[in-house]
């Protein structure tokens, strides 16, 4: 597929979305009265980004993301796509804060669908879908030399250890429970808590609670080791990313030419993502395989069902997050607290007009859609691991040493120690 099939239909939605947008905000109840004397400061709300600003951002990536396929397809150069991952972490890192990112998208899509009333930018649905759309054309690029939370994680690469593939295998699962269950924290209108726990938000804006500064700073320490460990075992767009770029119609290719079975770029790449030949023992034991491969298929079903069971039965308590039902849960098992003045969260609730009856009301509407969304939750979390289950025996025949679509993060590690040249 050329480049210039793209660049067309997106700069068309560029400009058929380029409206100017208008921000409402209120404040949802009336400013509670403290029998303290406690007074609320004044609130400053800084100025909104400039819309062209936002539009400007939106461009800036599809820049990277076009010049990055083009190096990566035709170039084939490590050291242009590690520039290109500097520019990137200085730009959306540094210099945006790590906002707008790709990463933290999906919750907003979610929530635009389950709320009317949340109405989700043009550049934030442009962040969401333009890695999607290069990932099926082009793998992972985005996390090649686009994202800022892989390029600081690539920077710190040092002396990369490698990992067991069962285990690699094993936690790779995690991205698509952390997706499903940002999925349900953001229909519900909880939390969006792929932002909120953002290991590296803090250094991108040099200031952050505590604990995120700890997980940074641990990932990043944990990534001079085990390359990228937030990339491979955390990220839930990288999730997504993974099962688009499994279909990806020109993907990165280690060698331009006949591979030579030198095993260099096994040694290469530090994220376990080059898939070796088939061993012909392998291939004679399919019938075997095949046999495991529909016993692990037919409980499938299975799978989903308990995952719905166990996590729906959890409802209650992954309820608790929302700030709605934690206070009722609050109030109604310990009362007491109502008398308790350095309680903030408990007195601005009884200076506001909602009474307790109202409150453990809407609570219990909370609690019931999470009692559904959970259900769909742990289906898919079972439908994920069964889908896990049966490709350990899906057996694909291969002669060379080809770059795994799905783990390929794009870094071109492996061209550059490719001794076979164009």
């Amino acid at each position: 597929m050329k480049l210039t099939s793209i660049i067309l239909p997106l700069l068309l939605f560029l400009l058929a979305t380029a409206i100017p947008e208008e921000t409402f905000s209120q404040q949802r109840f009336p400013a509670p009265e403290f029998e303290s004397g406690y007074e609320l400061p004044d609130v400053i709300t800084p100025e909104p980004r400039a819309l062209a600003l936002e539009y400007g951002d939106v461009i800036v990536l599809l820049l990277f993301l076009l010049v990055t396929s083009w190096v990566v397809i035709k170039k084939r150069s490590r050291q242009w796509i590690l520039w290109m991952s500097v520019g990137a972490l200085l730009y959306f890192g540094f210099w945006r804060n790590g906002c707008i990112c790709p990463v933290g998208s999906p919750q907003n899509m979610v929530l635009s669908l389950s709320d009317p009333s949340y109405a989700v930018s043009y550049t934030v649905i442009a962040f969401f879908i333009l890695p999607l759309i290069f990932s099926l054309s082009f793998g992972r690029v985005f996390c090649g030399s686009a994202c800022p939370l892989g390029a600081i994680q690539d920077l710190v690469i040092v002396r990369p250890v490698s990992v067991p593939v069962w285990i690699q295998k094993s936690l790779g699962m995690f991205p698509f429970v952390y997706l499903a269950l940002a999925v349900l924290y953001a229909a519900t209108g909880t939390d969006f808590i792929i932002c909120r726990y953002d290991p590296f938000v803090g250094i991108f804006r040099m200031g952050a609670e505590f604990h995120l500064i700890v997980l940074g700073i641990s990932f990043l320490l944990t990534g001079m080791f085990v390359a990228r460990p937030y990339c491979r075992f955390v990220c839930p767009y990288g999730a997504l990313l993974k099962v688009t770029s499994i279909f990806s119609k020109r993907h990165l290719s280690i060698t331009p030419n006949q591979c030579i079975q030198c095993k260099l770029c096994t040694d290469s790449c530090p994220f376990g993502a080059i898939d070796k030949p088939t061993p012909d023992k392998l291939v004679h034991d399919i019938k075997g395989r095949t046999g495991r491969f529909m016993l692990y298929a037919a409980i499938i079903p299975l799978l989903m069902l308990i995952g719905g069971l166990a996590l729906s039965s959890s409802h209650v308590f992954l309820a608790k997050a929302h700030p709605d039902v934690y206070l009722a849960h609050l109030l109604i098992d310990n009362p007491e607290v109502m008398d308790d003045l350095n309680n903030l969260d408990v007195q601005t609730f009884l200076g506001s007009d909602r009474t307790i009856d109202e409150l453990v009301e809407s609570a219990g509407e909370i609690q019931a859609s999470f009692y559904t969304g959970a259900w769909f939750t742990g289906v898919f979390i079972g439908l994920v691991a069964g889908l896990f289950l049966i490709s350990q025996y899906i057996v694909r025949r291969r002669t060379d040493y080809e770059p795994n679509r799905g783990d390929c993060y794009s870094c071109g590690r492996c061209m550059k120690y490719c001794p076979v040249q164009k």
